[in-house]
């Protein structure tokens, strides 16, 4: 229930951020600059005698610049980089396994992988069992490779085959 409860908090927060406050926010801004500086403003009001050709004029240059700017933001300045780095120190999947084929197909196959160098190098066989798990996670592999999925953590969000 408590991680229902931080899910729900992030995807209001998200909602309100991205959506909500954003067009309130363009809307609010649109109608008092017009309404409170140009329409008192007589050369203004000449150039933008009604809202809408305010409106028309100021998405036609200002989405354009402000495309400019998230694109200055993300490719060429160091703000994002910093971000990303905080990001990255916060998140802790960047210090411990995902779930998903990370977990259980990519980590397994590297584990294999240095027990067989191991097993190499003392010129030792291979168990039974050891071999049983070279098998699964080939199968797991082999699904991963065909489209398929693993694990069980997201079958709640995939669709059904049938519905395909």
């Amino acid at each position: 229930m408590k991680r229902i409860a931080f899910r729900a908090w992030f995807y209001f927060r998200q909602g309100w951020a991205q959506y909500f406050a954003f067009l309130f926010a363009a809307v609010n801004t649109l109608t008092v600059t017009y309404y409170l500086a140009i329409k008192d403003v007589p050369v203004l009001k000449e150039i933008f005698f009604s809202f809408w050709v305010y409106l028309v004029f100021v998405s036609g240059t200002g989405i354009p610049i402000l495309i400019g700017i998230g694109y200055f933001h993300y490719k060429r300045s160091r703000a994002y980089h910093a971000e990303a780095d905080i990001t990255t120190e916060s998140n802790p999947y960047y210090y411990k396994l995902p779930p998903g084929y990370w977990k259980e197909v990519i980590m397994p196959t590297y584990l294999i992988v240095t027990n067989l160098l191991m097993k190499i190098a003392k010129n030792e066989k291979l168990t039974e069992e050891e071999l049983k798990k070279i098998q699964d996670i080939q199968q797991k592999m082999d699904a991963l490779i065909q489209g398929g999925f693993i694990g069980t953590e997201n079958k709640k969000f995939l669709p059904d085959k049938k519905d395909h």
